[in-house]
């Protein structure tokens, strides 16, 4: 992120311009001028604009059609419009359509700084929701959305993060998210995997080593906390680092401070420490092979990664974005989407090897379509040979698509007579709980997409709103 945000403000008065552009600037902004509507717009497309301030009253393109075209562009862009006393009804009607705020000429200095800084703060914090997301926190499932807020809410605070979750998840990208959104995001982020690391190294390699400490060490050499200073470092597989070392990472963890090996000096140091383990912590505990005290000192703040196969809804996503990665890295840009018959096979896969696994499956569907959309023989074998006989969305959508026909199946297995009156109304019954459930688990799983949902139940998206519709599930037209 830049060090300075940049404010765009657009009126035809050039002294009302240069006057706020030198207050902005002395409060620490960069500033564009824009003459008018027109040139601002031009500018807008030119320039990363974090706050739009604009005059109600222009020529060419006035205050309210910019701001139109502003929310059409980029609704979170925060506009403020600065109007006359006698255009306060306009600038409330201009807050319907989605202006920020607005301040009235003669406005006080401080008020507006107020507002300007207000405005600059909600443009930080979208930027800081969009690095997360960008550096593939990719999902709009529950779990996800939960894993975004967590990520905002403590990355600037010191407070230790221990991430779990089965291999291939993203726990390095959460890492990387904490440090990114963090004020630390300037200085270094330390990555040390201690399960690729010889155990009677992993000491000199977090806190380094004096000269002649050890044979070899024939100069002396900073560890891995002291390259890490004044930012973040990730200790990733924390589980394989032996107990005889727990301790001494306990203190340097409370402390912030240690000494080398074969060194005397303590040596200080300031460190946002994130670590992550693919084990279960608490059985390592109860077979003594890692300490109860060092655990509670890392797990402040937990954050779970779930497995691919449970936040199949973000699949899609997903793969829209390793696609965009891969058609401009592999030069293939003439492939633009994925087939429905594909995405059923990649919606059915258990993804043992989770987000690192389907990122492999799309480079490699990428590498292999000749056309301008991925079908299933651009997928692995495997992976194709598997969908047939994979558990879990294949069956859900199964049943589901056995289930959404008319109850005529029930009519032929139940003869007309009346001692099986009641068990084809039960069957019915039964029926539309299954319905319901599959409806209710795929609407969660796709984090209330319709259109994904009925996807993931291979059926309609019409069949699927109607059905919710039958069923009380909110409103057929509701995306939930």
């Amino acid at each position: 992120m830049r060090e300075k945000q940049q404010i765009l403000i657009a009126d035809d008065e050039p002294n009302l311009r240069r006057v706020l552009g030198a207050q902005l600037q002395r409060d620490g902004y960069d500033v564009l001028l824009a003459e008018d509507g027109q040139q601002a717009l031009s500018m807008l497309s030119e320039h990363h604009v974090d706050v739009l301030i604009s005059d109600l009253r222009m020529p060419r393109i006035d205050g309210m059609q910019l701001l139109k075209r502003v929310v059409e562009d980029d609704p979170e862009l925060p506009v403020i419009l600065i109007t006359a006393h006698g255009t306060v009804d306009t600038a409330v009607e201009a807050l319907k359509l989605g202006a920020f705020d607005y301040v009235t000429k003669p406005f006080d200095r401080h008020e507006f700084k107020n507002v300007v800084d207000k405005a600059a703060r909600a443009a930080e914090l979208r930027q800081r929701e969009v690095d997360v997301e960008g550096r593939g926190l990719i999902g709009q499932s529950h779990v996800m959305r939960e894993i975004h807020a967590v990520v905002n809410k403590v990355a600037d605070t010191p407070s230790t993060v221990l991430i779990t979750g089965e291999s291939g998840t993203g726990k390095e990208l959460i890492a990387r998210a904490l440090h990114e959104t963090s004020s630390r995001r300037d200085k270094p982020f330390i990555r040390v995997n201690c399960a690729a690391i010889p155990r009677d190294l992993i000491e000199s390699e977090l806190f380094g080593y004096e000269k002649g400490a050890f044979t070899g060490a024939v100069t002396s050499k900073p560890g891995r906390f002291e390259l890490a200073h004044g930012g973040t470092l990730f200790l990733d597989e924390i589980g394989e680092i032996p107990v005889n070392m727990q301790v001494k990472l306990l203190r340097a963890i409370q402390e912030q401070e240690f000494e080398r090996v074969g060194g005397i000096k303590t040596i200080a140091v300031d460190v946002r420490l994130v670590t992550a383990t693919n084990r279960e912590l608490l059985e390592e505990i109860r077979e003594q092979r890692f300490r109860e005290d060092l655990y509670y000192r890392l797990n402040v703040v937990q954050i779970r990664l779930p497995p691919l196969r449970e936040r199949k809804g973000d699949i899609p996503l997903l793969v829209e974005h390793f696609l965009r990665r891969f058609r401009e890295r592999l030069n293939k840009r003439q492939v633009v989407g994925v087939t429905d018959s594909a995405m059923d096979v990649l919606a059915a896969h258990m993804w043992p090897g989770n987000i690192r696994e389907l990122e492999n499956v799309i480079e490699r569907a990428t590498l292999f379509c000749d056309t301008d959309l991925i079908d299933v023989p651009d997928l692995p074998p495997d992976l194709r040979a598997a969908s047939q006989s994979s558990p879990g969305v294949q069956e859900s959508a199964s049943a589901a698509s056995l289930s959404f026909g008319e109850p005529t199946a029930v009519n032929e297995l139940a003869p007309e007579t009346e001692p099986l009156l009641g068990l084809k109304e039960k069957v019915r019954e039964a029926a539309a709980r299954i319905e319901r459930d599959l409806i209710v688990r795929a609407l969660e799983q796709t984090a209330g997409n319709v259109t994904h949902a009925a996807r993931l139940l291979k059926i309609s998206r019409k069949s699927l709103q109607t059905k919710m519709k039958e069923l009380g599930l909110r409103d057929a037209k509701d995306e939930f």
